[in-house]
C-alpha cells in the first residue's frame, strides 16, 4: 500500500478524489458533491489517526460528517459551504502562529530551509525576517478570516443575521460578498505573495535570490519536506 501513499501519509485516491469532488460540485451547482468533498477534507486532514482505528477521530470525523448532512437537510449547505474559506484562513493563521513559539523554527524559515538550504538562514538578515513574514502571514489569515465571517454574517440575502430573523447592521449586497468569497480573498493572497516578493528582494537585496519560476518550481519540489517540516528552532 505505500506506493498508494503520499507525504503525510494520506492515500492517493483520496486526495485525487477531494478536488474532483470539489470541482464538480461548483461546475454542476450540486451541493451533494461540494458537502460530499467537504466531508472528505476533513477524512484526510485526520487521516493517519483514522487509519490507526482511533476512536476519537473516527466518531469526531462521523459527528461532524453528521453535521454537515443536518445542516444539508435544513438547507443551510450554502452557509456552511460559505463558512469553509472562513476555517481555512483560520486553520493557515493558525499553522503559521503556532511556529512563533518559544522552541520552534517560524514556518517561513522553514520554507526557506527546505528551498534553499539551512546556510540561507545564516546569512545577514535572512532569519529575523523570516520570523516578521511568518507573523506577518498569521496577522493577515486571521484578519481575511474575520472579514470574510464579518461579509458572510451581514449578506443579504442568505446573511447569517438574515437567516436568523435579524436585521443586518451593514447590510451587503449578495454578489458582491460572494464574489469576494469566492474570488476576491484568492486574489488577495496572491496580490500578497507577489508584492511580498517583490519587497524581499528589496530589503534584502545585499544577497542574491532565485527567480520566481525558479522558486515555485523548488517549492512543488520541496512539497514533502515542507509538509513533514521541522517545528523545533535550530
Amino acid at each position: 500500500m505505500s506506493d498508494l501513499r503520499r507525504p503525510g501519509g494520506r492515500p492517493l485516491p483520496l486526495l485525487l478524489a477531494y478536488p474532483l469532488l470539489a470541482l464538480a460540485g461548483a461546475l454542476l451547482h450540486r451541493q451533494v458533491l461540494s458537502l460530499a468533498a467537504l466531508s472528505l477534507l476533513l477524512g484526510l486532514l485526520w487521516w493517519p489517526a483514522l487509519r490507526e482505528r482511533r476512536p476519537g477521530a473516527w466518531l469526531l470525523w462521523l459527528g461532524l460528517s453528521g453535521v454537515i448532512a443536518w445542516l444539508a437537510a435544513r438547507d443551510l449547505a450554502s452557509l456552511l459551504l460559505d463558512a469553509v474559506p472562513v476555517l481555512l484562513n483560520l486553520l493557515l493563521a493558525w499553522i503559521f502562529g503556532r511556529t512563533l513559539r518559544a522552541g520552534r523554527q517560524p514556518l517561513v524559515a522553514q520554507f526557506v530551509e527546505a528551498i534553499e538550504g539551512p546556510q540561507r538562514l545564516l546569512l545577514p538578515g535572512v532569519a529575523p525576517y523570516a520570523r516578521r513574514l511568518t507573523a506577518f502571514w498569521s496577522v493577515l489569515l486571521t484578519g481575511q478570516a474575520l472579514l470574510l465571517g464579518t461579509l458572510l454574517t451581514c449578506q443579504v440575502p442568505g446573511g447569517l443575521l438574515e437567516r436568523m430573523g435579524v436585521v443586518p447592521p451593514w447590510p451587503l449586497p449578495q454578489a458582491w460578498v460572494q464574489g469576494y468569497v469566492h474570488l476576491g480573498a484568492y486574489l488577495l493572497i496572491a496580490v500578497v505573495f507577489a508584492l511580498e516578493y517583490l519587497f524581499r528582494r528589496w530589503h534584502l537585496r545585499h544577497l542574491p535570490h532565485l527567480g520566481l519560476h525558479d522558486l515555485l518550481h523548488r517549492l512543488a519540489l520541496r512539497w514533502p519536506q515542507l509538509i513533514r517540516g521541522r517545528n523545533r528552532a535550530p
